[in-house]
């Protein structure tokens, strides 16, 4: 048996907890958008040709924005191919994925889909075979009144008012050798601020964000991001990270490090965005885009052969992926203070908590993790001291209790994500409230004896979230007794 003591003070608040954490995206991969959130030869799609079965689901998951045309998709797509009349349209090759892409997708079905979903839409501009001036036109597309040339060509599109589209981002993984029109990081400051300078001279009132590592095992990580901040300086609001985690060894404790490691990541790009913020000698802080994470290592397969909307990289999800998925919300919450934006890579089949087959939509294991945290989002984050039991793996050594708490005193709530790591003993868990009077707990439980048990088609049920009751209020807090390998979501309610 585990133990583990919680002390939750509310004044050691770290932050608000930004609703924008909990976003997608959206990427012209696989089949995400066509077979995905876009199906007008569907039997569910509605007029638009959007999937209902996916847009009821999504809802589910209280998604807040959605990121779009990509990754790596975005460094060969030109904006100006996916609007207009659709037989104008061309079908081109695309080549981060080796597809055809018929473009019959685009800017203002995206933002259609938003608007029908109540999601802040955030684009990813073309820097890697495109230019700042294409960029520019594009938010002159998307935000200018009529008037001029791209604003008068959203309105013969159909679309009078503005989109009014805040959040952009400058380019995408352009320090990835990978990726298309990819530059050191000295080149690619100057067009990153070439194109927020003249997408800003367009609408002033945009929030841009600047490419940051791809991922800490790239040799330029942290120095790609002080070198573009320093080059960029204010005219980008925020940096981008992204991390994509698996578990090919077969070792649950190694996995079950995540969270430690994507605390580490956030700390050193934080610590990377103060040192800019004073060699520049700035008032205004850079703050934190997670805007692709996700569990993948399972489907690799990234080349579509020439083919539309080809299956690539439709991963299936067991619980031990569920609980990984768990530990970066978690994470996410403990670094209010610094992460504001973050992406859930992606939305619907390729690396996803849905899946399509022909008319029937799945739910993985992962969608039920994001749900239970999305529904409890608001609120300010609460620093927690943890003492108890501890694994080691070969970062040092981690927390058996991952763990978050969210405060709304609006609401006379208090939220606590619990997640027991060790995939072989129950924890004992004691919270202490300092002076906050609890007068009921409700809790849910997500929990499997088997770490590989998987949703299919088949058996869509097989991994999902129920009641807890196993949870009681103390003098001063609560106890609980969690099972191993196990996410439980406690909500306290505190009368004001």
């Amino acid at each position: 048996m585990k133990t583990t003591t919680i002390n939750i003070d509310p004044a050691q608040v770290i932050d608000v907890v930004s609703p924008l954490l909990f976003g997608g995206f959206i990427e012209h991969l696989g089949r995400c958008v066509y077979e995905g959130v876009y199906d007008p030869d569907s039997g569910v799609a509605d007029e638009d040709g959007f999937r209902t079965d996916v847009m009821a689901a999504l809802a589910e998951l209280q998604m807040t924005i959605m990121r779009y045309p990509g990754g790596n998709f975005a460094s060969g797509y030109h904006w100006e191919d996916g609007v207009g009349p659709r037989d104008d349209r061309p079908t081109v090759r695309e080549l981060a994925w080796q597809s055809i892409e018929t473009n019959a997708f685009g800017t203002d079905e995206f933002i259609k889909l938003c608007r029908k979903m109540s999601w802040e839409p955030m684009l990813a501009v073309n820097l890697g075979t495109g230019s700042p001036e294409e960029a520019r036109n594009w938010v002159e597309y998307c935000n200018s009144a009529p008037g001029t040339q791209y604003a008068d060509q959203r309105v013969g599109n159909g679309s009078k008012d503005p989109y009014g589209v805040k959040y952009w981002c400058l380019g995408n993984e352009m320090d990835g050798p990978w990726q298309l029109g990819h530059v050191p990081a000295d080149q690619y400051a100057i067009r990153a601020q070439q194109a927020a300078k003249m997408m800003k001279g367009c609408d002033p009132g945009i929030e841009t964000i600047a490419c940051g590592s791809s991922w800490p095992g790239m040799p330029t990580f942290p120095e790609w991001d002080r070198e573009v901040l320093t080059y960029v300086g204010t005219l980008a609001r925020y940096i981008s990270l992204h991390r994509y985690v698996g578990n090919p060894n077969n070792d649950p404790l190694e996995y079950f490090a995540t969270g430690s490691l994507v605390d580490k990541q956030m700390e050193v790009i934080d610590a990377t965005c103060r040192h800019v913020q004073a060699v520049n000698g700035s008032r205004r802080r850079h703050f934190l885009c997670f805007d692709e994470w996700n569990v993948w290592y399972k489907d690799r397969k990234g080349n579509g052969e020439g083919k539309i909307a080809p299956a690539l990289i439709e991963e299936d999800y067991n619980f031990e992926d569920a609980l990984v998925v768990a530990q970066f919300l978690n994470s996410f919450i403990r670094h209010a203070n610094i992460v504001k934006i973050a992406n859930l890579a992606q939305v619907v089949n390729v690396i996803a908590p849905l899946k399509t087959r022909g008319d029937e939509l799945l739910k993985q294991t992962t969608f039920h993790a994001f749900r239970l945290f999305s529904e409890c989002k608001s609120g300010r984050s609460l620093r927690l001291a943890l003492t108890g039991d501890t694994f080691d793996t070969d970062n040092g050594p981690v927390a058996c209790l991952d763990a978050s708490c969210i405060h709304a005193p609006e609401e006379n709530r208090l939220t606590l994500f619990l997640i027991n790591l060790s995939p072989t003993d129950d924890m004992n868990v004691t919270a202490s409230l300092h002076g906050l009077n609890a007068t009921s707990v409700a809790g849910d439980i997500m929990h499997s004896a088997d770490l590989k048990a998987l949703n299919t088609f088949e058996n869509p049920d097989q991994v999902n979230s129920e009641e807890f009751a196993n949870v009681s209020l103390t003098s001063d807090g609560l106890k609980t007794e969690l099972p191993a390998a196990s996410l439980v979501r406690l909500n306290l309610e505190i009368p004001s």
